[in-house]
């Protein structure tokens, strides 16, 4: 497998989330675009409630955001909202909370690698229709007709990022063979003014791991799960569940919120 940003002769596959036009960087076709500098890096995020994570992600971000799995494929996931379209940590200006942790899904972006099945190999893309990526852009893609430091920066982050990819895999896996998960759901209750208690509301149905589940296993198959690094991520999972209420706290804040500020 090469992990090179050369053109690619056969069709590219897969869809990315939050990527409108990723194409293969070559000097052809890039070799006179750039980055600029933006306050708001992570704008793009701002209409997603939900930012896949990778594994080793969980412990931080456990710390600003309920983790849960998703879906057939158990995808991870941080939950920045309440609901599609809204993101409870990027403002009106597109401007992320300085307190929470970014989740390396977004922090690669316009980066991403692709997968070209014919040629069994990975190429490095950019999402053409990133607003900071540009012609003459202040960091160039290109220096000398090969590929910068920081287009070789992005490899290595996305090299990176797809063996964490592959360990998530690997680890949902081993959570799915084991049987540990269960479906749980958010719920919110809202009070009238007089604090009495209104019509529950779900907000949404997820997969999590059952604590029962995992108390039932065999001592044997705790500690394989303890020297296998798998239960410390498990540990960093369920205490993060109880984000919920934050983010009910932070949707009610921000429709308090005069108009402006909102």
């Amino acid at each position: 497998m090469t992990d090179t940003p050369l053109p690619s002769e056969s069709p590219l596959t897969g869809n990315v989330l939050f990527y409108s036009q990723p194409e293969p960087i070559t000097i052809e076709a890039h070799g006179d675009l750039g980055v600029n500098a933006t306050d708001n890096p992570y704008a793009f995020i701002a209409q997603s409630h939900l930012v896949p994570l990778t594994v080793t992600e969980f412990a931080p971000a456990a710390l600003s955001y309920p983790v849960i799995f998703l879906g057939d494929t158990k995808q991870p996931v941080a939950v920045m909202g309440l609901g599609e379209g809204q993101n409870l940590f990027i403002d009106a200006a597109g401007a992320l909370r300085g307190d929470c942790y970014i989740p390396a899904y977004a922090r690669r972006y316009p980066f991403v690698f692709a997968n070209d099945q014919e040629q069994n190999r990975m190429i490095l893309c950019i999402d053409r229709a990133a607003p900071f990526v540009a012609k003459g852009g202040e960091v160039p893609l290109f220096v000398n007709g090969e590929p910068s430091d920081y287009v070789n920066a992005a490899m290595e982050f996305c090299n990176n990022f797809e063996g964490e990819r592959q360990r998530t895999e690997s680890f949902v896996a081993l959570l799915n063979e084991l049987d540990l998960f269960d479906t749980r759901e958010a719920v919110f209750t809202p009070r009238d003014e007089q604090g009495n208690p209104g019509q529950p509301q779900k907000l949404a149905e997820y997969q999590a791991v059952s604590e029962d589940k995992l108390k039932a296993l065999s001592p044997e198959k705790l500690a394989e799960l303890r020297d296998n690094g798998a239960l410390g991520q498990i540990y960093a999972h369920l205490p993060s569940l109880l984000g919920w209420d934050g983010l009910i706290a932070l949707a009610v804040q921000r429709s308090n919120a005069p108009a402006g500020n909102a």
